[in-house]
C-alpha cells in the first residue's frame, strides 16, 4: 500500500480515471515513461543512433549514479535515489561526442510540488525538498506552502528523492 502514493503522484487526472476504468473492464494500465536525458546534448536523434556501440561510460562517470542505461542503450537520468550536480563528468566522458560540456543546458523538465500531497501544504513543518537544493528555488509562504521557483530552478531532481510524501511531480 505504500507505493499507491508514488504511483498517483506520477500520474494526471486523465491517466488515473483511465487506470481506474480500465482495471474495471479488466484491462492492463500502461503509463507512459518520461525520459529526461542528460543536460549535454545537442541533437535528441543522436542518443539513438549512435549510443546503439556505446560503453556507457557517461553512466560510469556520473558522481551521483543517477544516469541509467535503458535497455536501447541510450543514457536517462534517474531522479529516484539523488540529482544532478551538473558536474560535466558525464560529456566528458561520452566516447561518441552526443554529450558535449558546450552543449551545457538546464535539464529540460518542469519540475512542480503537488500541494494535495505535499506535507508542509497539509500544515506539517517538513522542509525536506529545500535541504537538498543547490539553487535555493523552493520558497516558502510563511513556515508551510513551499513553491518551485522557477526563475531559480536548475531541474537538477535534488529535492524529488528527499520528498517523504512523493508530492515533488517531473512533468
Amino acid at each position: 500500500m505504500t507505493q499507491l502514493p508514488q504511483v498517483i503522484n506520477i500520474m494526471n487526472k486523465r491517466e488515473l480515471f483511465g487506470f481506474l476504468s480500465s482495471s474495471l473492464k479488466g484491462e492492463a494500465f500502461t503509463k507512459k515513461e518520461l525520459i529526461i536525458r542528460p543536460p549535454y546534448f545537442n541533437d535528441i536523434l543522436s542518443f539513438d543512433i549512435h549510443c546503439k556501440n556505446c560503453d556507457a561510460l557517461c553512466a560510469k562517470a556520473c558522481q551521483e549514479q543517477i544516469i541509467i542505461i535503458q535497455k536501447d542503450k541510450t543514457p536517462h537520468l534517474d531522479f529516484s535515489k539523488s540529482g544532478c550536480t551538473y558536474c560535466d563528468d558525464c560529456a566528458e566522458a561520452c566516447v561518441p561526442s552526443i554529450l558535449q560540456v558546450d552543449y551545457k543546458t538546464k535539464i529540460d523538465v518542469g519540475v512542480t510540488i503537488n500541494e494535495s500531497t505535499c506535507m508542509s501544504w497539509s500544515g506539517v513543518m517538513c522542509f525536506s525538498c529545500k535541504d537538498p537544493c543547490l539553487e535555493d528555488a523552493i520558497d516558502f509562504k510563511a513556515m508551510f506552502m513551499p513553491t518551485i521557483n522557477h526563475n531559480k530552478c536548475t531541474s537538477c531532481g535534488f529535492c524529488i528523492s528527499r520528498c517523504p510524501s512523493y508530492a515533488i511531480l517531473i512533468k
